[in-house]
């Protein structure tokens, strides 16, 4: 590099005589450079700054050491700096350590760059200095960007729990989910404010928390989630993702996608007058998504009685009990058992009262809040030793094919070798996502990112599904499945057409065959063939989909062998998957 080509050194050949000897040194200062580094984020709540030729004198003591200590600069600026934006003594220190992580490289390395082009002499400090920034840039790029508390080696891993808020439309699922999240310290206070300043720029001030799960313009403009948001937070014991799923019933498709991979449902109602109504009456979705949620195989319901809070309710315990006895029939018809998988608690998702602290206004809830609630269920029964089994939710480009899903059963670890069903497409595992930590291996219930080696994005459609090798899925076109018919205003003959959803799987199908009606008391089959089945019968017929799907029979593997039959953006019926029918050739 030659020195005339760049400014600052003929800045230096001017002013100062030692310029030939900084000159010469800089190359290998660049050299050492970390060019990979991250983008530097600034610090709003960083200490004031002291430019380094107010500590000249500190900065010639250490020079003269070698390595400096990255902190020394900033424990002298910390002594003079006010408290800013108000925050306590606690929350300052809170925050100061998060950043000093991520503060390193800028911090150690920045000054370091700085002091060296200043004194000219001090190479050996800087060379100590540079290798220090390099071993710092290392250590931040291992560090996993979500601020999630990195495991020691050594500890159990906690259990991963998938947790569905489903619910009527403006119910405030976005927001208890926004709320947890920064309850539990996954999102900044900062950031918070800024949703807020940026939500009363459109006078909709209430809706900034569920902006940390509507991340899109669109869902912020109607306030409604179209896409089901991802989000995760944890406790003492379990890991938690938040799945944020549309309650608008145009969105129910993306609704029945995010059920799918829950291991837990949390239905949210607003007990405000006239709302909780709508959201229950015929059309509404609280019924539509219980109902869904049961049949996605969610076993456990915690119904949140949101906006207790509100001036129409102001706690009230008769409105929390009048929606508790409206709700409780209908989820014991469902399919939930009031006593043991149903859990009532009143909550406010725009205040935060009883998610995590217990509130003094509602003397008559004893129970745990939300979050204490979540971290005291017992832990889910998942086999590790089974079949790999991963259906997809969605996939991207991003360096190679990257695919989403929840392991379903089995174990994945980076560089093994899988199968995509149906088309049997042979893949290799590149790197292995976990709620975005890397990590090199991962158990059932985790919500994965994969990245695969073997196959074009273009290839994969969600509601694939990766396998093991040595143990495909079934796959095909026909099979014989029983149906309760749970909406419908007429009759349904063989020909008819719905939408088949089988976990992350959308499909045309049609009823080719009806073979049999299954009483629902006895369970006794009819001997003759019915010419049709009307709302509220079982039936046990054939159906047959216009492309072939990956499915298993409900017996072997419950997750994927139950479905929902859709149409004309109503749920027709559930059912589950008895046999799978060959192909005639």
């Amino acid at each position: 590099m030659d020195p005339s080509d760049t400014a600052p050194d003929s800045w230096e050949l001017e002013e100062d005589a030692e310029a030939p000897a900084a000159a010469a040194e800089l190359p290998t200062a660049f050299a050492a450079l970390n060019v990979n580094a991250k983008p530097f984020v600034p610090n709003v709540n960083a200490p004031v700054f002291v430019p380094s030729f107010l500590q000249a004198s500190a900065v010639e003591i250490r020079a003269s050491d070698g390595a400096p200590d990255p902190f020394a600069s900033m424990e002298v600026a910390e002594t003079a700096a006010p408290v800013e934006n108000g925050g306590t003594e606690a929350d300052m220190t809170t925050e100061e350590e998060t950043w000093e992580q991520k503060e390193e490289p800028g911090g150690g390395g920045g000054g370091g760059a700085d002091e060296d082009l200043s004194s000219g002499g001090a190479c050996e400090g800087g060379a100590a200095r540079n290798e220090d920034e390099e071993m710092m840039e290392e250590e931040e790029e291992e560090m996993p960007m979500p601020k999630v508390a990195p495991a020691l080696p050594d500890a159990p891993k906690k259990e991963h729990v998938n947790v569905v808020f489903i619910g009527h439309v403006d119910a405030g699922k976005s927001t208890i989910g926004g709320q947890i999240m920064y309850l539990t310290g996954m999102v900044e206070k900062r950031t918070l404010e800024k949703y807020e300043r940026e939500a009363k720029e459109k006078n909709r001030e209430t809706w900034y928390l569920s902006w940390a799960l509507d991340t899109n313009q669109e869902e912020r403009d109607k306030g409604k989630t179209v896409e089901v948001g991802r989000a995760y937070f944890e406790t003492e014991k379990k890991h938690f993702t938040i799945l944020d799923a549309p309650g608008h019933k145009s969105f129910v498709p993306n609704m029945i996608g995010g059920a799918s991979q829950a291991d837990l449902a949390v239905l949210v109602i607003s007990a405000r007058k006239g709302e909780f109504e709508t959201g229950f009456e015929k059309g509404g979705q609280t019924r539509e998504h219980a109902m869904l949620a049961k049949t996605a195989g969610v076993k456990h319901l915690i119904v949140l009685v949101n906006k207790m809070d509100d001036p129409t309710v102001n706690w009230s315990l008769e409105r929390y009990e009048e929606c508790k006895e409206k709700l409780v029939p209908f989820l014991k018809k469902v399919g939930f058992n009031p006593k043991k998988d149903i859990h009532f608690m009143p909550c406010s998702g725009l205040t935060g009262a009883n998610l995590k602290e217990p509130v003094t206004e509602c003397p008559w809830y004893t129970g745990l809040p939300f979050i204490a609630h979540l971290d005291s269920l017992p832990n889910f029964t998942r086999s590790n030793d089974g079949p790999v089994r991963l259906p997809i939710v969605d996939k991207y480009k991003d360096m190679g094919t990257v695919i989403l899903g929840k392991l379903e059963s089995g174990c994945i670890s980076k560089a093994q070798q899988l199968v995509m069903m149906p088309n049997r497409h042979t893949v290799e595992v590149l790197s292995l996502l976990s709620d975005d930590v890397e990590t090199d291996d991962a158990t059932p219930g985790e919500n994965l990112k994969l990245r695969l080696k073997g196959i074009e994005e273009e290839e994969i459609l969600p509601g694939f599904i990766l396998c093991s090798p040595d143990n495909l899925c079934h796959s095909g076109r026909t099979f014989d499945a029983q149906i309760v018919i749970i909406e419908h205003k007429s009759i349904i003959c063989p020909g008819y057409n719905a939408v088949l959803h089988i976990h992350t799987c959308i499909e045309e199908v049609q009823i080719s065959a009806l073979i049999c009606l299954v009483d629902k008391k006895t369970g006794e089959k009819s001997k003759t063939r019915p010419r049709f089945v009307k709302q509220d019968q079982v039936c046990i017929a054939r159906l047959r989909a216009a492309g072939v799907i990956c499915l298993e029979t409900f017996k072997e593997f419950p997750q994927m062998g139950r479905f929902t039959l859709r149409d004309e953006g109503k749920t027709i019926a559930i059912g589950k998957v008895l046999k799978l029918v060959p192909e005639k050739d």
